[in-house]
């Protein structure tokens, strides 16, 4: 096995494949990245056993084929460090591979490609075309609201709800929740829920880095894999049914209050200074055209500021935790939020004025 390769054309893909190569495994081979050359193509694979990416890269000079597996991040740093444009000569020669570049020379230990884990996939029955700066905008206003490591596992997790040529993506931690809703662009004539796993959407959201590229997706029940310029992408599903949220739309309202988006992060973010380091609660005083932000802590600091908006409904007093409503104010395009809380005080609504593809609801709580 042979081949030469510019530095700069590995390391990116590299650096995708490294990224979910987890630290610590179970088994040492997942630990390497498995390359194989053939007609004059590089095919690298990484895996975690839950998500695999694979890159393929043209070889501009004859090589010689075969396949081996190399220690993923000692093979990533020593490319890392090569200087920019450097031609890296690839050789297997007696179990060892031998990396020449320029006055510089590394040798690295293998493991056998044939003990590397097949990556066992279902087959795929759906599959549909979707612009990649759409998919990574959704990801992106959702993530930050997937649990980490909670008891209900598919909270950990986000749900990718598919109806003919709506897509909808969905986040929710169980005290807050975001929605991302757009059109796909073209009938699919599906009609399916599957949950991404925290990882995957995590990975993706890093690896979609062009806008204008279409992606295929293709998913079954278990499985999901997505096209990408040179990279597949696969990814076990969580299997589990996401809660109906539905409900939450299904309720009387207050009427909505609008406020520049800028003056209310700024505030938010002054307030939370004093606020308990553990609940991080906020009170919201709103009544007239004044809302008052305010809170203290144990240490008995008390902090208080006041906002002119538009509201003209009832007075009210609510509290939520700052952190929660600076990740959905943050995460709103447009100029004004509009606020809405429910008449029975149970949830509140942060969106934007005009067709807002983006929601986010989040549960208020007592101080």
């Amino acid at each position: 096995m042979k081949f030469i390769i510019n530095r700069d054309q590995l390391l990116a893909p590299l650096q995708q494949i490294v990224s979910v190569i987890e630290k610590r495994q179970t088994m040492a081979i997942l630990s390497n990245v498995l390359l194989h050359v053939d007609e004059g193509q590089l095919t690298m694979t990484g895996s975690d056993t839950e998500i695999q990416i694979v890159s393929k890269l043209n070889l501009e000079s004859a090589s010689d084929a075969g396949e081996i597996t190399v220690p993923a991040r000692k093979f990533l740093d020593i490319c890392r460090l090569l200087p920019a444009s450097a031609e890296i000569k690839f050789e297997l020669h007696e179990g060892k591979v031998k990396l020449v570049s320029g006055r510089s020379r590394f040798s690295l230990s293998t493991l056998p490609a044939e003990h590397y884990p097949e990556f066992n996939e279902s087959e795929f029955e759906h599959q549909f075309l979707l612009n990649a700066g759409k998919f990574k905008k959704g990801l992106d206003k959702t993530l930050f609201c997937m649990a980490n490591q909670d008891v209900r596992y598919y909270l950990n997790g986000l749900l990718l709800h598919i109806s003919n040529s709506r897509l909808k993506l969905v986040a929710s931690d169980g005290h807050r929740l975001s929605i991302f809703e757009d059109d796909i662009g073209q009938p699919t004539g599906h009609e399916a829920r599957i949950i991404l796993p925290r990882k995957a959407v995590q990975e993706l959201s890093r690896l979609l880095d062009d806008a204008d590229t279409e992606l295929n997706i293709q998913f079954s029940n278990n499985h999901i894999r997505i096209y990408y310029k040179d990279v597949v992408f696969s990814s076990k599903l969580i299997d589990a049914k996401f809660p109906d949220f539905s409900k939450v739309f299904n309720q009387s309202f207050m009427t909505p209050l609008l406020i520049r988006k800028q003056l209310l992060r700024d505030a938010l973010t002054r307030v939370a200074i004093l606020s308990n380091e553990k609940y991080k609660g906020v009170t919201f005083d709103i009544g007239g055209d004044l809302l008052k932000l305010s809170t203290h802590n144990p240490e008995h600091d008390e902090a208080e500021e006041e906002l002119i908006i538009d509201y003209q409904g009832q007075a009210l007093s609510i509290s939520f935790n700052s952190q929660y409503m600076l990740d959905a104010v943050s995460n709103l395009d447009s100029e004004l939020a509009v606020i809405t809380i429910a008449s029975n005080a149970s949830s509140c609504f942060i969106e934007e004025p005009e067709d807002p593809l983006f929601k986010f609801i989040v549960m208020p709580m007592r101080m």
